[in-house]
């Protein structure tokens, strides 16, 4: 196990879209969302530390989560929690993460990953990262994850790469043309068809000097901020001053911020059973389905002439469904949602509602 290597792990996200199951005070990542004993970011703690020490892996996290970290993920020193004072996106968190790196190992070599992605295929994906980790060991290169593309999904950034341009050492990785956003769903059929491109993972891999580099080239504003702590990372004086720089910090992704921008942007081509978990839908399709083609979490749900849907409720309670085709039906804590799957992106908006109408509570 190569000691240059570290893991930043990013798990201050709600996952607002996996309401009401994910809530404010526990997020979808401390949840075991498929029922089989352990959380996401249990799970993505214990891929990671496959590839490199466990001393290694930094949590990015809103300080409001610290002790369920500590309760999940006991291995882990109060060090290892890069605690957040306020949500400004990833950039300035993968920022904060590597001058505390720095710190420890300025030759590091980082992977840097959302904390609630599922892999199907570990093997495949420990083999992927190891190989992504020592091309950019040896190269001057920002290295991002693509997905091959397995239907024209609205739900994910696609990444356009460069068929004709790969490097020599694995003929995987190539060159990057453009990032788009989440496009339309003729669009999106249309890369699909295009075979030039892969959805976006999220997971990047680089050098501290390749990414310092960077952000000192397209994001001054937020290296000059952190840069002014340095000497107090992983000191008794890091919090406060990170309490006063967040206060002022730019709120802007590392996608926007820099991979969009950089010329030595390149992308790994992969296949590991990947799914972002980012919505009830995308839970559907993994879940075992019954004769109707329903999901059901809950031991006491009884359906009539109902097919298609996802279903999560309590274990105790008594649930009879009739008539309902292509619907999201979860209740949780006080909160009952019943949603057209084909609707589930105006999860968010509802999550929205309810906290003006009803208050934080049930949020």
């Amino acid at each position: 196990m190569n000691s240059n290597y570290f893991c930043v792990i990013m798990a201050g996200g709600i996952g607002a879209r996996f309401w009401p199951m994910s809530r404010t005070n526990t997020p979808k990542q401390f949840i075991d969302i498929l029922g089989d004993g352990s959380t996401l970011i249990q799970k993505t703690f214990n891929r990671f530390r496959r590839i490199c020490p466990a001393e290694n892996i930094f949590i990015v996290t809103n300080g409001i989560y610290k002790d369920i970290v500590k309760e999940q993920l006991p291995e882990i020193s109060d060090e290892q929690i890069v605690m957040e004072p306020a949500r400004r996106n990833t950039a300035p968190c993968i920022a904060y993460a590597n001058y505390k790196i720095k710190e420890k190992n300025p030759n590091a070599v980082v992977v840097v990953a959302p904390s609630d992605h599922l892999i199907l295929k570990e093997d495949v994906f420990i083999d992927v990262i190891e190989k992504g980790m020592g091309t950019a060991s040896n190269n001057d290169c920002l290295l991002t994850i693509g997905i091959k593309p397995s239907e024209p999904n609205t739900g994910y950034g696609y990444i356009q790469f460069n068929e004709d341009i790969c490097l020599p050492e694995n003929n995987s990785i190539y060159d990057v043309k453009v990032f788009t956003e989440k496009p339309t769903i003729e669009i999106a059929k249309e890369f699909v068809e295009s075979g030039e491109f892969l959805w976006n993972a999220g997971i990047f891999m680089w050098s501290l000097k390749s990414i310092f580099s960077a952000f000192e080239k397209f994001l001054p504003e937020v290296d000059d901020l952190f840069k002014q702590g340095e000497g107090l990372y992983n000191t008794a004086g890091e919090e406060s001053f990170i309490k006063q720089i967040y206060q002022v910090c730019k709120n802007i992704s590392i996608d926007y911020g820099i991979m969009e921008k950089a010329d030595n942007v390149k992308v790994y081509a992969a296949d590991f059973g990947w799914s972002d978990l980012g919505t009830w839908g995308s839970l559907f399709h993994l879940r075992e389905k019954d004769e109707d083609n329903n999901a059901i979490v809950g031991k006491k749900v009884l359906t009539y002439n109902s097919h298609n849907c996802i279903v999560n409720m309590p274990k105790d309670k008594v649930v009879v469904m009739q008539g309902l085709d292509d619907y999201i039906v979860v209740e949780n804590d006080g909160v009952l949602l019943i949603c057209k799957k084909e609707d589930e992106q105006m999860i968010r908006q509802y999550v929205a509602d309810v906290q003006v109408e009803f208050g934080n509570k049930f949020v």
